[in-house]
């Protein structure tokens, strides 16, 4: 039988509201009697009902951890480090999958039935109204990996997918590559409108380069796979900025399977730097997100939001990096002055 608390009050000679208290907290109550009720509870082996508290403080300390992209590798990490930083910190996550989900008040409705004290949204393709619509219905709410912007209306930490963009397009302007191309995510997703946009920009006017531009229906390897497989029945660009490693995959296995190779024939470059795109058999040079400092930052930002729902929402940026491996042309050596002028 489970040990209630009347059982522990019962053991300690207090009353019940004693041992609640001593279990609640920042409730008041004195050290001789926290002694004797924590004592009898390790007799008995007693452990607080996290619900049954919940009733007496008002918070149930669940976080809704709501996503939609559950195909995509890179979200096991994010799911890892969100699910392990929440519970060190003395909070319940609650995972929430919202694939096909089109209306957010839906989603809403559900995570109210559930009574969460927080919701992160973690996805790069959910519309920003999404997490609007939690923080119109009063629910303290951090979307991460969400969509830049200057005067944002609820806390977003991410990346700036923009600036991503150029820096995949100066990253293959600087190997030699003078027929480029976007290979996106769906384009309905607002990081693969951004990375498209960042990367378009940077190759604008320039008259010397052929680029071009397609996107996959979603951010997945079958996606990837498909798109280039299309692709390889016509003139195929030198190199593709995938726009997420497991795009990057998929074109990679299509190549193969075409007869051709990475880099010698086409190049690839992808962006997320999740632990597959490192092993041996697809070394794939990549755009690095910053996950790690994304999902600590959300995590302290819902604490503070739990204490201080009115905080001004705010926008907090990670800069990404290029991890060079193997699927790019190496970058050309560097002039020797003293051998040209010798």
């Amino acid at each position: 039988m489970n040990v209630t608390l009347k059982d522990v009050a019962e053991r300690a000679g207090v009353s019940r509201s004693a041992v609640s208290r001593t279990f609640t907290p920042g409730a008041s109550v004195s050290a001789a009697t926290r002694r004797k009720v924590e004592k009898a509870a390790r007799e008995l082996s007693y452990h607080p009902n996290a619900l049954a508290s919940s009733l007496t403080t008002g918070r149930t300390k669940l976080i809704g951890l709501v996503s939609n992209n559950f195909h995509n590798p890179i979200f096991l990490e994010v799911f890892d480090r969100f699910t392990r930083g929440l519970q060190d910190r003395g909070l319940r996550p609650l995972l929430v999958n919202l694939t096909d989900e089109t209306d957010p008040e839906n989603s809403v409705r559900m995570l109210r039935q559930y009574s969460v004290d927080g919701v992160v949204v973690a996805s790069s393709t959910l519309p920003p109204l999404f997490s609007k619509a939690f923080r119109d219905a009063g629910v303290p709410v951090v979307h991460s990996f969400g969509r830049l912007s200057s005067t944002p209306e609820v806390h977003v930490v991410g990346i700036d997918n923009v600036e991503c963009g150029r820096m995949a397009a100066r990253t293959l302007l600087a190997r030699g590559y003078t027929k480029v191309a976007f290979l996106g995510g769906p384009e309905s997703a607002t990081s693969t409108q951004d990375r498209y946009k960042g990367f378009m920009e940077e190759l604008w006017g320039r008259d010397e380069l052929t680029v071009t531009s397609s996107f996959a229906e979603a951010y997945s390897f079958q996606a990837g796979r498909k798109e280039m497989l299309r692709l390889l029945e016509g003139k195929t660009a030198e190199a593709y900025f995938c726009g997420d490693d497991v795009l990057s995959i998929g074109v990679l296995s299509a190549i193969a399977e075409s007869g051709l190779s990475v880099p010698k024939d086409i190049g690839l470059l992808g962006l997320n730097d999740m632990e597959m795109a490192g092993w041996q058999n697809i070394n794939l040079t990549t755009i690095h997100q910053p996950i790690r400092h994304i999902v600590n930052s959300s995590i302290e930002l819902m604490i503070t939001m739990l204490g201080d729902h009115d905080r001004y929402p705010e926008a907090r940026i990670f800069p990404c990096k290029i991890v060079e491996r193997g699927t790019l042309r190496p970058l050309p050596e560097p002039e020797n002055p003293d051998a040209a002028a010798g």
